[in-house]
C-alpha cells in the first residue's frame, strides 16, 4: 500500500531501501539518538540482545506485517526518503487499536512532512484497515515530537511510568490517542485545514519505530 499527499509518500520499507536508509541515519545521529529504543540490560545470567542488522529489521517488519501486527512504512520527500513511520502493536477482538512511531530526517523537518505523514496513516488505518483508536507514544522532553500530535488534535491520556528504553534507560512516556469517532472528516482533510500557512518550529524528530 502506498500513501500519497503531493510530495509526501509513505510507501512500504524495502531491502533495497538499506544504503539510503543507512545514510540518513548516519547523518542524523546525534538528532535521533535521544529518542531511540535501545536494548535493556539482560538479566543476571540471561542472554544479551543484539541490535539487529537492516536486512534483519525490515525482515521482521515485512514478518509482522503479513502477520497483521504492523503497518511499516518508509517515508519520501520530493522522491527521497526522508524517514521511517510503522504503526505497530496491532491488536483485533475488541480493541482494534495500534500505536504510531515515527523518526524523520532533520533536513526536512518544520516543512509539514511529519504531521502529514502520520494523517495519511491514521486515515488509512481508520478507513481501510479497520482500527478504532491510535496510540502515539513519547518521551516528555521530546517537545518537537509532541508538537506534530498537539498539531493534528491527539488527545493527551497522561503518563506512562518508565514504559520503553530510550537512549540507555527506561523512560517516562506520554500518551496520546484518536478514536475514529474524533475523526469523521479524515484526519488529512482536517490538518489541511488547520495546519499554518508557513512552517512553524524546527522539526518533529522521533525515534525509529517509536516516536520516542
Amino acid at each position: 500500500m502506498t500513501l500519497t499527499d503531493g510530495e509526501i509518500v509513505l510507501r512500504p520499507i524495502k531491502m533495497r531501501d538499506q544504503r539510503v536508509w543507512r545514510e540518513v541515519n548516519r547523518r542524523n545521529r546525534d538528532w535521533l539518538r535521544p529518542w531511540e529504543a535501545t536494548v535493556p540490560p539482560p538479566a543476571p545470567g540471561g542472554p544479551v540482545a543484539q541490535r539487529p542488522t537492516y536486512r534483519q529489521m525490515v525482515r521482521h517488519l515485512r514478518a509482522e506485517a503479513h502477520a497483521g501486527r504492523m503497518l511499516p512504512f518508509a517515508i519520501e520527500y520530493e522522491g527521497r526518503l526522508v524517514g521511517q513511520l510503522t504503526v505497530a502493536g496491532i491488536t483485533w477482538g475488541s480493541m482494534c487499536s495500534g500505536h504510531i512511531g515515527y523518526w524523520v530526517d532533520q533536513g526536512v523537518a518544520g516543512r509539514g512532512v511529519m504531521p502529514t505523514a502520520v494523517a495519511l496513516a491514521v486515515d488509512h488505518c481508520f478507513r481501510s484497515v479497520g482500527l478504532h483508536r491510535i496510540e502515539v507514544c513519547i518521551r516528555p522532553e521530546n517537545a518537537p515530537s509532541r508538537r506534530v500530535v498537539e498539531k493534528l488534535g491527539f488527545r493527551s491520556e497522561g503518563v506512562r511510568p518508565r514504559y520503553l528504553h530510550i537512549d540507555g534507560a527506561w523512560r517516562d512516556h506520554l500518551i496520546f490517542a484518536l478514536t475514529a469517532e474524533e475523526v469523521p472528516e479524515g484526519m488529512l482533510r482536517r490538518w489541511r485545514r488547520t495546519r499554518p500557512v508557513t512552517p512553524q518550529g524546527p522539526g518533529e524528530p522521533g525515534g525509529p519505530g517509536l516516536s520516542g
